[in-house]
């Protein structure tokens, strides 16, 4: 079996990533530096099968990935006007859990045959799912997902970043593919299970594991489709063209070829990183983002081309921001406060809008020490520092 762990790692993540490469038909896996506890599978952990297939290793954010694009502008263009451009950012870019969009989009993949899934499990799926997907497009999510104004530290040069899914279109997917293949009613909703649990495993080449499969795919091109017009909607903001982009997902399966053979590689917060292959990695909030590109191995090899997909949450949400009443909306208990966030993003000279404390600089691993433990497996191409930062709100 070709395994590889990059960094340290705490005792129930390495369990979690060892009881995954104990189940089903395994050829082997990774585990990245910024890896840490997940539902059933480490968050940066890749698990290789043979033939199969795992709804619950891809996870509920189905192709939530990372796009970034170079600009044609440099700081000196934006440097003075940031504020006033972060403020009409936080206006036209919805965040949020349920967030639709008031000015639904017409796209083209709603036409796509990938739906015909859908139908098979039934008009009532096909019709919810399609609907909350038009009414999503567009809309970004909430927690860690951002939309980033970034400055290249050697040319100045202006990049635009963001972080996102397919929304709760991809959320009931997976829901719903989970409940099937447990022999539950794919409208069942979410039903709470322990997060340490064997990998959910469908075989590819059955009727079910096919119909996940595909559905995966059409959650991943809506994922492309919301990235791309939220970046198109800071391009127009900024009065910018994009001159160069890069894109990928990091929650997702894809069919590869390793060691001479076909597997699918099922890769939860971890980017894909073949020689040549480019991605964008972003940090927190006050920390570097980079575009690196995959460089051949043997640790390469051995880790079926993966790469971090942030820096790693080393502080859980509550923790750090506290437990939430609902009722009055404020939280209690939490050891960063508001003022610690701002003084530290401000320290980094980030305009920030929005962004809970439980997203502080302080819950994260600094990106370069987890890119450090993946050295001579990626090469980094650009430090990119963040100028801009818009999140969800507390």
């Amino acid at each position: 079996m070709h395994k590889v762990i990059f960094g340290q790692h705490d005792a129930a993540t390495l369990r979690q990533f060892e009881n995954c490469l104990q189940t089903g038909n395994v050829v082997g896996g990774a585990l990245c530096a910024d890896g840490h506890y997940g539902y059933s599978q480490p968050v940066g952990g890749v698990i290789v099968y043979d033939g199969q297939i795992s709804p619950s290793g891809v996870g509920y954010d189905i192709a939530c990935g990372n796009k970034a694009v170079k600009t044609n502008l440099h700081y000196e263009d934006i440097k003075d006007d940031l504020p006033k451009i972060m403020d009409e950012l936080k206006r036209k870019i919805l965040f949020g859990i349920s967030r639709t969009n008031p000015n639904p989009v017409d796209h083209e993949l709603f036409d796509d045959d990938d739906w015909e899934v859908f139908k098979r499990i039934g008009k009532k799926v096909h019709d919810e799912l399609k609907a909350l997907a038009r009414s999503q497009l567009g809309t970004t999510g909430s927690g860690n997902h951002y939309v980033d104004i970034l400055i290249d530290k050697k040319t100045e040069e202006v990049w635009v970043g963001n972080h996102f899914g397919s929304r709760g279109f991809g959320h009931k997917t997976a829901t719903g593919f989970l409940n099937l293949a447990k022999g539950r009613d794919f409208l069942a909703g979410n039903i709470q299970e322990p997060m340490e649990q064997p990998p959910t495993l469908l075989d590819i080449d059955s009727e079910l594991g096919d119909m996940y499969y595909r559905a995966m795919k059409l959650a991943g091109r809506y994922a492309y489709a919301g990235r791309d017009y939220v970046i198109d909607l800071v391009l127009d903001v900024l009065g910018a063209e994009a001159t160069f982009e890069v894109h990928n997902h990091h929650n997702y399966a894809w069919k590869e070829t390793h060691f001479g053979k076909e597997y699918i590689v099922v890769r939860k917060g971890a980017t894909p990183a073949a020689p040549g292959q480019l991605g964008f990695v972003g940090g927190s909030m006050a920390d570097i983002s980079v575009i690196l590109e995959g460089v051949d191995s043997e640790k390469s090899r051995n880790a079926f081309y993966s790469t971090v997909h942030g820096a790693g949450r080393i502080m859980s949400r509550t923790k750090a921001a506290g437990k939430l009443n609902w009722r009055t909306g404020k939280r209690t208990g939490g050891v960063i406060s508001r003022e610690q966030m701002m003084k530290a993003v401000k320290r980094y000279g980030v305009e920030l809008r929005g962004g809970g404390t439980d997203e502080s600089p302080f819950v994260y691993r600094k990106l370069k020490e987890v890119l450090k433990a993946h050295e001579g497996t990626i090469r980094v191409l650009h430090e990119l520092k963040p100028v801009g930062v818009l999140m969800a709100g507390d």
